[in-house]
Formats: structure tokens, sequence, C-alpha cells
């Protein structure tokens, strides 16, 4: 199977400079998913904006993984939210 549309989680720890241990941590927590073949961990190229932010929220910022989660949870609640005020042909403030 061609693998042209992801990456080995060891390639993009190298390309990051992180740990593959983050990313396995990412995955363990629910925030972006890993596919394995053949012995192999692989991350979706299009995962890739996502796992940017987490890296510059823990990296930059300090953020635990708990934190991660939570800010995660919180981002989704107000996405859902501003989907549901669209749906409902309202305004949103700064959008």
């Amino acid at each position: 199977m061609e693998n042209n549309d992801k990456i080995t989680v060891e390639q993009c720890s190298q390309y990051y400079n992180i740990a593959t241990s983050f990313l396995f941590d990412l995955d363990d927590h629910g925030l972006i998913v890993l596919t394995h073949e053949e012995n192999t961990a692989y991350l979706d190229y299009g995962q890739l904006p996502l796992l940017e932010k987490y890296m510059r929220l823990h990296y930059d910022l300090l953020i635990n993984m708990e934190g991660l989660e939570a800010i995660s949870h919180l981002l989704k609640r107000v996405q859902l939210l501003h989907a549901t005020i669209r749906h409902l042909g309202g305004e949103i403030p700064g959008y």
C-alpha cells in the first residue's frame, strides 16, 4: 500500500525535532489518531496542523496532556456553538 498521504511517527519526530513519545501520548489521549500497519505507526498529513497546534501549546506554553485535552474539548464546543448559531441564522460577532 502506498503511504503518500501519511508520515511515519519516526519521520515526523525527526522533522519536528520532538520525541516519538509525544506523538504516542497525543494518540493515547485521543488528540490525534495514529494508524498502525506492519509494526509501523503513521500520522495522516491532514493531522499535521493539529499536531503543530498541540506542539506550540505543549512546548511553548508548557501545557500538559490533560490541559491539551481540556483545550481541545473547549475548542470543539465553541465550534459546535458557532455552527449552531449559523444554522439558526444568527451572526457571530467578530467572525
